[in-house]
């Protein structure tokens, strides 16, 4: 499985971003998909997932009611909109996929794409 990250970038504080990942080689349809990021000097942590039938979505505590998680399988994509953006936000963001359910912990992804980076100045 291959997975491509965009829509990073620069944002002021309150302002919107949408990050897209694609994927390809394997039926997205099996596929859970993550999001994690990875600010500077910090360990990579979990942001939100989304199970592979959409059913079932989950998020970081501090993003939620902020970011929404969503999936178009006829696309090969998974999204991650993400509002209110704060500075404590700015990372490098990586999606993540994994064959079936989904997962909370990085060691449960067995995919992940190039990373996005996202700055949101003050």
């Amino acid at each position: 499985v291959q997975l491509q990250a965009s829509g990073g970038g620069l944002v002021q504080a309150g302002g919107s971003l949408t990050l897209s990942c694609g994927a390809s080689g394997r039926a997205f349809s099996d596929l859970g998909m993550g999001w994690f990021r990875q600010a500077p000097g910090k360990e990579r942590e979990f942001v939100s997932a989304i199970s592979w039938s959409g059913e079932t979505t989950y998020y970081k505590e501090s993003v939620k009611g902020r970011f929404t998680i969503s999936r178009d399988d006829s696309k090969n994509t998974v999204y991650l909109q993400m509002n209110s953006l704060k500075p404590e936000d700015t990372a490098t963001y990586y999606c993540a996929a994994r064959l079936g359910g989904w997962g909370t912990a990085d060691f449960e992804y067995q995919y992940w794409g190039q990373g996005t980076l996202v700055t949101v100045s003050s």
